[in-house]
């Protein structure tokens, strides 16, 4: 829903966008400029205004204390007058506001909806991104880069506790992930002497006294003071819960703490993926046959048969070898001119590398690339078993075995991406294709990223529907925001819709924050089905399966796949469950049909674009 916002005289408190927080930007002819920015002061009365404001409004309220404060601190007052537009329908968004006085009037399409008064929050949607709303989102700015700042302190105070100094930068970085923000005020008992107890406490702020009672003259006992990057209480992870001091906050502060189901939830370690990803001297020797034979063909070289899927950036057509007529290709086509426009270059280029290295059964392959002054072409594995996305909207939805075997798939898929430190962002039916043979691989590599291991991204991008909390809420994520991904996939598969749908992203964000465990599951869903996907859709990253010490085997393990033939799968001997009709390499009938292209883009004059692709 796109919305315009008129004001009635009123006095706004206004978020800047991204680029106004930095000091050196490009300027619109290719020269540097620096840009100075001084807001006017906030009074405590208009920051008081601000925080209530975000609390009460549905989606931001969701957000951390310190992301909250963050917000208030970038915020200043402008004044509109009488009939100004603020916000017009349809236009991008970049700037969150918040009404202080006055009033204003939100219409759409002319017909007006409704009229906001002091302390409401409205734009709240260009926290997430710089777009309007549609159904995939992409973007590379954030207001909230802050949270990769936290994460680096923290993994620094976890490496300095001796207590954690054998274990992995995986593990650490995980830890860092269920730490939380504990605050004191001067004089509180942060540990009281003789309780129970089974929580780690690093101090980040402030300083504490740490005394003990004197069971003879009933006196407590000055031990020491403890200040930043000290920690207390580490027995209570081994177990020993019995505190024997007290801990008294001596100014405020401020605590990350972990509990000891957390931390034994997570020690443990990564399995060592790094030595799993192989490939012998046989297949070594085929791929270079491969390329080789790939990299002498011409895009002349090509028929076009028919046209296989449409979407933004352009299409996707069955090419056929003019002289091997039994050879068919997938070649996804496009528009150079397009990419540049909307500044794709680098998904472009993300996608490339990522599927050329790319070499499993689970994965479509992508074979080699070409140019021309208007397009650029992917030629790629042609599977002509069609879209699962049409399958499922053809049948409605699936029974168990069915969901097993297409779920199984995209468990494959993601351990040989994850293995090589690749988060893939975009599972969804549409993305998953059947070959002939009616195994299902992942297609559509645009949102996929190499991150390396123990490492996040903050980069806005996936289907809203499908989006993990972690990055709605800019905390940064990693290889477990598939595994959330993977949990809603299963949902869709067995019902036919996903379990979290609203008729807008924001609307839909809202909705996934509140949690899966307020989600009613239809009687469809077996019990063992619905315990492996409130474990997949954990709020907490750290608590999904597929995410915990013992990797994707926590998955393959569980009873839902209990008796499924795993092997069988990754070999290619297991029937799928469904087989599709294929009579030929040039039959098109297992997809929909799709009108000409009749949009001819204008030659590119290649500025911004990579000359190698």
């Amino acid at each position: 829903m796109n919305l315009g916002f008129h004001a009635a005289i009123s006095m706004l408190l206004v978020l800047p966008p991204p680029s106004l927080a930095t000091t050196n930007r490009i300027a619109p002819h290719g020269c540097h400029q620096t840009l100075s920015f001084f807001p006017p002061p906030l009074l405590f009365r208009s920051k008081e205004l601000i925080k209530e404001a975000i609390l009460d409004n549905d989606f931001m309220k969701n957000l951390e204390l310190s992301q909250i404060q963050e917000i208030v601190d970038c915020m200043y007052p402008v004044d509109y007058g009488k009939d100004a537009c603020i916000i017009k329908e349809g236009d991008v968004g970049s700037v969150v506001f918040v009404m202080e006085e006055g009033k204003v009037e939100v219409t759409k399409e002319g017909m007006k909806l409704c009229t906001m008064g002091p302390g409401k929050v409205f734009g709240e949607l260009a926290i997430l991104y710089n777009c309007t709303r549609t159904a995939t989102v992409r973007s590379d700015s954030s207001v909230f880069q802050t949270g990769l700042i936290k994460h680096s302190e923290y993994m620094d105070f976890l490496k300095s506790v001796p207590t954690f100094q054998g274990l992995s930068e995986e593990t650490l970085s995980k830890l860092a992930d269920v730490m939380e923000e504990t605050h004191y005020d001067d004089g509180e008992y942060i540990i009281r002497q003789g309780a129970r107890g089974d929580t780690f406490f690093i101090i980040s702020k402030g300083k504490v006294n740490v005394t003990k009672g004197d069971t003879v003259n009933q006196e407590a006992i000055h031990l020491r003071e403890l200040g930043r990057g000290d920690w207390f209480g580490e027995r209570a992870l081994q177990g020993e819960d019995v505190r024997t001091a007290n801990v008294i906050a001596v100014e405020p502060v401020t605590c990350l703490v972990i509990d000891r189901d957390s931390f034994k939830h997570l020690i443990g370690g990564l399995d060592d993926v790094s030595n799993k990803v192989y490939e012998d001297a046989e297949a070594k020797a085929k791929y270079e046959a491969e390329n080789a034979f790939f990299s002498s063909l011409k895009l002349n070289d090509f028929n076009i048969i028919d046209t296989l899927g449409v979407g933004g950036f352009g299409r996707v057509e069955l090419v056929q070898l003019k002289n091997e007529e039994a050879k068919t290709f997938a070649m996804k086509i496009l528009k150079k001119r397009h990419i540049v426009d909307t500044r794709q270059q680098e998904h472009i280029r993300a996608e490339k590398h990522i599927m050329t290295e790319a070499h499993s059964d689970f994965i479509v392959r992508l074979y080699r690339t070409f140019k021309d002054s208007k397009y650029l072409y992917m030629l790629l594995e042609a599977c002509l078993g069609g879209e699962l996305w049409t399958i499922l909207r053809d049948k409605g939805s699936f029974d168990d075995s069915t969901t097993r075997f297409y779920t199984g798939c995209v468990v494959e898929a993601f351990a040989y991406l994850h293995a090589k430190g690749i988060i893939y962002r975009d599972l969804k039916p549409e993305n998953l294709i059947l070959d002939s043979r009616g195994y299902a691989k992942l297609v559509d590599f645009g949102f996929a990223k190499k991150i390396g291991f123990c490492k996040k991204t903050w980069t806005f991008c996936g289907t809203p529907e499908y989006v993990a909390p972690e990055i709605i809420l800019n905390k940064g994520h990693d290889v477990s925001a598939d595994y959330w991904s993977l949990g809603i996939l299963m949902y869709e598969l067995l019902t036919g819709s996903p379990p979290f749908s609203g008729p807008d992203p924001m609307k839909t964000y809202n909705i996934i924050l509140k949690g899966i465990d307020m989600v009613e599951f239809p009687k469809k869903i077996t019990k063992n089905a619905a315990n492996l996907i409130k474990k997949l859709c954990r709020d907490s990253p750290s608590e999904r399966l597929g995410n915990l010490k013992n990797g994707v085997k926590d998955i393959q393990k569980h009873k839902w796949f209990e008796g499924f033939n795993w092997e069988g799968l990754k070999k290619g001997t297991l029937t799928p469950p469904i087989t599709p009709r294929v009579s030929s390499p040039i039959d098109t009938s297992n997809f929909d049909s799709f009108p000409e292209d009749t949009d001819e883009p204008p030659p590119d004059d290649n500025s911004g674009w990579d000359y190698d692709f």
